[in-house]
């Protein structure tokens, strides 16, 4: 078995809409050696489905997506993950964008609540970044404060009980370093998301392979080693690349750092 390299389903998204699909696909990634994944924009409800599929393909459901309306209903989501087989679970992010700092601190709230309850129960309840968490709070520019902003909030103010899915690709996007915050969060990062940003010559930033782009994935390596990393999940929203010739590159580069 490999090391804890696994796919984010949400890349093969398009290829996972149905049984079918998703079976013929959970075939491809088990066939490159693959034993983890995250399900997330996999279009099958029912988790008994899922997990015959897996199970059939020597995989495992390691994390998952949920959206915040999903995880308010908290037996059915303990029921969802426990038929899984699956112990982490993570909200997508917050996207109001009218919250401002007093509706973030009002979600972090409400968000550590339910990681609490969840984490008695055995399920640990998490939250994956993108860029808008790192725009600050307020409207004046000459007072801006690279800690006044929603991830901060969360990093600060949430139960210990909520663990962080670090994306490096949107913390790179909003202008943070990944190997920087994976270390602020060291212990409570159990699954991290491997995403690469490359640029075109119009100055447009965009996704691609892993290892093929800007970051330092030596320093971001090293961090998540020592930050109790588990799970090496590869995401890639979207890219130049059809996603399956696009996660054996990013499969290769990770294995090549000994992952």
């Amino acid at each position: 078995m490999r090391s804890r390299i696994g796919v984010q389903l949400f890349t093969l998204r398009d290829h996972c809409k149905d049984v079918e699909s998703f079976t013929k696909t959970c075939a491809w990634i088990s066939g490159q050696g693959i034993r983890e994944v995250q399900v997330s924009g996999v279009g099958i409800e029912d988790p008994t489905q899922i997990r015959q599929v897996l199970d059939h393909h020597d995989l495992t459901c390691t994390v998952t997506h949920r959206g915040l309306d999903a995880l308010r209903d908290v037996d059915a989501t303990l029921e969802y993950h426990r038929t899984l087989g699956c112990k982490y679970a993570a909200v997508g992010g917050f996207f109001d964008k009218e919250a401002g700092q007093d509706g973030w601190k009002a979600f972090a709230d409400e968000f550590s609540a339910l990681a609490d309850t969840f984490a008695a129960q055995g399920l640990q309840l998490g939250y994956h970044n993108h860029s808008h968490e790192f725009a600050p709070f307020g409207d004046d520019p000459s007072a801006i404060d690279p800690k006044a902003c929603p991830l901060w909030l969360l990093f600060e103010r949430c139960s210990s009980n909520v663990w962080f899915e670090i994306d490096t690709y949107w913390v790179a996007h909003g202008g943070a370093d990944p190997a920087d915050w994976i270390d602020r969060v060291r212990g409570r990062i159990p699954v991290v998301h491997f995403k690469d940003m490359t640029i075109d010559s119009t100055r447009v930033q965009k996704i691609c392979e892993v290892g093929a782009g800007n970051l330092n994935w030596s320093r971001i390596v090293e961090s998540c080693k020592a930050a109790g990393v588990e799970s090496y999940m590869i995401e890639r929203d979207d890219g130049d690349l059809d996603p399956f010739t696009s996660l054996k590159i990013s499969i290769a580069n990770m294995e090549a750092w000994g992952l």
